[in-house]
């Protein structure tokens, strides 16, 4: 009788049989291995099945044998990732808020194939967290993917670029002009991934949401520019100068606050600042800010336990957003 074409990859499908199926709390005997080898028209018995044992052992897998009362039971039990770690992929790709909950689901299967069907389930649980706000552009899982390769080509881009309107349909900025940008960097800030990249036309630095860029091309025969506006250190401390990557003026801020404080600014602005003692309740600190209204924000939020102290043209902008606020919600 004629064998399958199937037998010749056995191996293959007896291990595919062992990652779907099997892992440290669940195992199949050799009948069960049998029967489902069959389901592939691949026939086996068990001593060609120890033999089999043995040459995925010497390929790497980690096959072990249990006994389960009168029945020996085989699993894969070593992965190249753990449960607790594709745990925290999946929570992170569920969590992210550039990703759309299409291309999320899609992303969270393929990892599910990562464990057993039966490990899978608590991936699967994973995914049932707080219905989070997440972007509508499906383009940018490949965005990102387009940006990144004309960094590692250093060539320009060029894009669209739109915001949302009342209505909630997409609304080009510039009346759809395309924009000319020399990519930088990829920064995630805020649960939004922005584009860090030097504009040509205005000569500086911008920084665009990637959700937001629509038709991306690279433009391989022009080389990156801005390459002297900014470097690796700069880089590193974009994110931080900038809150909720809005711009504004960089300038050096001296901060007081009360001590319960000092982890919100260690949080915020790294180990590196220096927190200097200003009363045996308060500390001082002076770091270096991009003063927009959405830093002022930020400060206003921390509460009476902290003030900006200077410099002077920062602490008179503070005092008229107090002022505007203030006027907008008047006492009743």
């Amino acid at each position: 009788m004629p064998k399958s074409m199937n037998q010749k990859l056995k191996l293959l499908y007896l291990l595919k049989i062992l990652s779907e199926e099997t892992d440290e709390t669940h195992g199949l005997s050799l009948k069960e291995i049998s029967e489902k080898l069959e389901l592939y028209d691949i026939k086996a018995d068990r001593k060609t099945l120890y033999q089999d044992f043995e040459d995925l052992r010497t390929f790497g897998a980690d096959i072990i044998s249990e006994h389960e009362g009168r029945n020996v039971l085989y699993s894969l039990v070593s992965r190249d990732f753990e449960l607790a770690e594709l745990k925290l992929l999946v929570d992170s790709v569920q969590s992210a808020k550039f990703i759309t909950e299409k291309k999320s689901r899609q992303l969270i299967k393929k990892l599910e194939t990562l464990v057993s069907r039966h490990e899978a389930t608590q991936l699967t649980r994973q995914v049932i967290i707080s219905g989070r706000v997440k972007t509508m552009n499906e383009s940018i899982y490949y965005n990102v993917d387009k940006i990144h390769s004309a960094i590692s080509r250093n060539c320009r881009i060029q894009f669209q670029y739109f915001q949302w309107n009342v209505d909630k349909e997409m609304e080009l900025r510039h009346g759809g002009k395309f924009y000319n940008v020399s990519p930088w960097a990829l920064i995630w800030d805020n649960e939004n991934y922005y584009l860090v990249g030097y504009d040509s036309e205005d000569q500086k630095i911008k920084h665009f949401r990637v959700d937001k860029m629509l038709k991306i091309f690279l433009k391989e025969t022009e080389l990156r520019e801005g390459r002297d506006s900014f470097d690796k250190s700069q880089l590193a401390d974009y994110s931080t100068q900038h809150f909720g990557m809005y711009g504004g003026d960089l300038q050096y801020v001296t901060i007081e606050a009360e001590n319960y404080l000092a982890g919100v600014f260690l949080d915020r602005f790294g180990k590196d600042i220096i927190l200097s003692k200003a009363s045996p309740s308060r500390f001082t600190l002076t770091t270096k800010v991009e003063v927009s209204g959405q830093f002022l924000g930020w400060i206003i939020g921390l509460g009476s336990g902290v003030k900006i102290t200077g410099p002077e043209n920062v602490v008179n902008r503070m005092c008229s957003e107090a002022k505007r606020l203030s006027e907008l919600y008047p006492e009743v």
